[in-house]
């Protein structure tokens, strides 16, 4: 078995039109693509010389055009086993905080976008290794739990951007 840890998982959240809630961004993978026709958070790897957090900010903006006006990282890690090429991937996960207002702009990717509201996410996430994230971001996070503050990190204006 091959075990990798060069991947990110970006979970992109916005306040609802009410600003009472939140809703969480699925983009379509392309047809053509691997697990295509699929609803997915936003997934990539991290290149050589790159940190995962950075490398979390790059994957948003290439998939989405979005740059986060808030950033976290998650208090685990994902993993999963993709029984093709018999690897255990872990996944470094992140929440980006985007306004409501911010235009959604695909790459070759993917195919469309949809935002899901918060009290449907879970039913509406694919993958167990995602959902068994979402407890803990919406407790610490988007409910501002005790940790919020030390899960809290940087933006700068150019990141994610090349």
């Amino acid at each position: 078995m091959i075990v990798r840890a060069d991947m990110v998982t970006v979970f992109v959240v916005r306040p609802d039109a009410s600003g009472t809630s939140h809703e969480f961004l699925q983009l379509l993978r392309a047809d053509e693509r691997y697990l295509g026709r699929t609803w997915q958070s936003v997934r990539g790897g991290i290149e050589k010389g790159e940190t995962a957090d950075r490398a979390a900010l790059r994957e948003l903006w290439e998939e989405t055009c979005l740059v986060p006006r808030e950033f976290y990282r998650l208090g685990t890690a994902e993993s999963f086993y993709i029984a093709d090429g018999d690897t255990l991937w872990h996944s470094a996960p992140f929440c980006a905080v985007v306004a409501h207002d911010q235009a959604v702009t695909l790459n070759e990717e993917h195919d469309d976008f949809r935002w899901i509201p918060r009290d449907r996410i879970d039913s509406q996430t694919m993958w167990a290794s995602e959902r068994a994230l979402l407890p803990g971001l919406l407790r610490d996070i988007l409910d501002d739990g005790p940790g919020k503050a030390l899960l809290r990190l940087p933006v700068g204006e150019s990141d994610g951007r090349r």
